[in-house]
């Protein structure tokens, strides 16, 4: 089983990239999803994040507020650092085993795709075979963060800034995704980048 890493830019369209993969067949995890998992009420890691960060990081319910969380690590690198110190152990393990569960199956797929938006700088290309990236020109990227998350300009640039260059992504990864243009367009990249998934099986 070949394992795939999925990376890109912030709003670069990962998620998109992956809902096509799982349309043709192929299982994907995506790691924010299990970045919110190990932090939710009642996980240890929870309570580390609030030892680290303070109360006020929770919401009334006793969840995790990740709006005010966000604001806090991408305006303060070494804040950053300390939650990737904390999360990203458990994170890397819980995608391990995801991927050693699909790969010990009976009938393994011929690939299993994890979106990792910080893959290379949490330095986890070694996990996979075959990294995949998904890039935008970055006016694109900052009007989808601006009307995806309703984030300010400023906090905007701050999470793109905290983001290794698209430049340097793409020259790393094996597969670019340019989606700048039509979904069309897009989808007819990844239908190719799956047909030489199927040509290295034949």
């Amino acid at each position: 089983m070949l394992r795939v890493a999925l990376t890109g830019g912030i709003a670069a369209g990962k998620s998109t990239v992956g809902r096509i993969l799982e349309e043709r067949g192929f299982p994907v995890l995506d790691a924010d999803v299990v970045a919110r998992e190990v932090v939710r009420p009642g996980e240890p890691l929870l309570e580390a994040v609030v030892s680290r960060f303070g109360p006020d990081i929770l919401l009334p319910d006793g969840t995790l507020d990740r709006r005010r969380l966000g604001a806090l690590v991408f305006s303060d690198d070494a804040a950053r650092r300390a939650l990737e110190e904390l999360l990203h152990p458990e994170i890397r393990r819980r995608i391990r085993v995801w991927l050693g569960a699909l790969a010990s199956a009976p009938s393994p797929p011929r690939a299993a795709v994890v979106l990792v938006p910080l893959l290379f700088e949490a330095a986890w290309e070694s996990e996979f075979d075959w990294i995949a990236t998904v890039e935008v020109p970055r006016e694109v990227q900052l009007r989808r963060l601006v009307e995806r998350d309703g984030l300010g300009e400023e906090e905007a640039l701050a999470r793109i800034r905290a983001q290794l260059p698209p430049e340097e992504r793409i020259l790393r990864a094996h597969v670019f995704f340019e989606n700048g243009g039509t979904h069309e367009d897009l989808v007819r990249q990844v239908d190719a980048f799956v047909s030489a998934l199927h040509r290295r099986f034949a």
